[in-house]
């Protein structure tokens, strides 16, 4: 991936998109006065040396960044992070993208938090924000800020992983259902129903770490149970080698820890 100068814009709000979001918020909204406030909060020239001057053009790293810090402040996952962008009036109106953008794939927040990572630059979003505040006199210099852009960027990694075990075990679970319906009536227990009926993107995932790790311990023993009723002798054949268990089995650990 590469940045191109053609990159290097301020992203103006488009002028329907500024037309509907104030029909819509007359008084704007928290996002919108994100944006009115502090402009885009971040420039791209901020991550070019993230980035190679040759390849394929990479998304506007300014964009990703307040994608990053708004999903943090909402607590949304990557994927529900990369739907805002694409369906909020108010998030076009904050990112300068005209109504009918198709925004991004979820995967370009994960990947732009490891070019974050790898080049040692989190803290960048952390310390352009307090910039950002203390010139407009909403934070003084005593005390301590006691978040920073390392948490941020864990906090938001950590949504994202608990959303993609989540979902593999609910993937494995709806192949199970095809194959033997009736054998996992017989062992599902009737709170599984609710907990994985529906995606697990189309949830709010919890806030707080407390929370977020209770459903982590969760969603692992669920998944702990289900191996260990597909390894039974009772159970029907073939059942532990579909692949979306196979899957499951290998990368739902791996997901959590790392």
């Amino acid at each position: 991936m590469s940045m191109h100068a053609p990159l290097f814009d301020d992203a103006p709000i488009p002028e329907e998109t500024g037309r509907i979001a104030h029909r819509i918020f007359p008084t704007g909204n928290v996002v919108m006065q994100i944006r009115d406030h502090f402009g885009m909060l971040f420039h791209n020239q901020q991550f070019s040396h993230l980035f190679s001057t040759t390849g394929q053009p990479a998304l506007a790293p300014a964009c990703l960044a307040l994608v990053t810090v708004l999903q943090f402040l909402e607590g949304l996952s990557d994927r529900q992070a990369a739907e805002a962008v694409q369906d909020r009036i108010s998030w076009k109106y904050a990112l300068g993208l005209s109504l009918d953008d198709p925004g991004f794939h979820f995967s370009a927040l994960s990947a732009f938090r490891q070019r974050l990572v790898d080049g040692a630059t989190e803290g960048l979003l952390f310390e352009t924000t307090l910039d950002h505040l203390r010139a407009a006199g909403l934070l003084t210099a005593r005390g301590s800020q006691r978040t920073d852009s390392t948490h941020v960027v864990a906090a938001v990694r950590d949504l994202n992983r608990l959303e993609r075990v989540g979902e593999t075990l609910r993937h494995a679970l709806n192949h199970v259902a095809q194959q033997a319906p009736a054998w996992l009536r017989s062992h599902v227990p009737t709170v599984w129903y609710d907990r994985y009926r529906q995606p697990i993107e189309n949830a709010r995932l919890p806030k707080t770490d407390a929370a977020r790790d209770a459903l982590a311990i969760t969603i692992g023993e669920d998944g702990l149970i289900l191996l260990a009723w597909l390894t039974a002798p009772d159970t029907p054949a073939g059942m532990a080698d579909l692949p979306a268990v196979q899957t499951f089995a290998r990368s739902g650990p791996i997901i959590m820890q790392s």
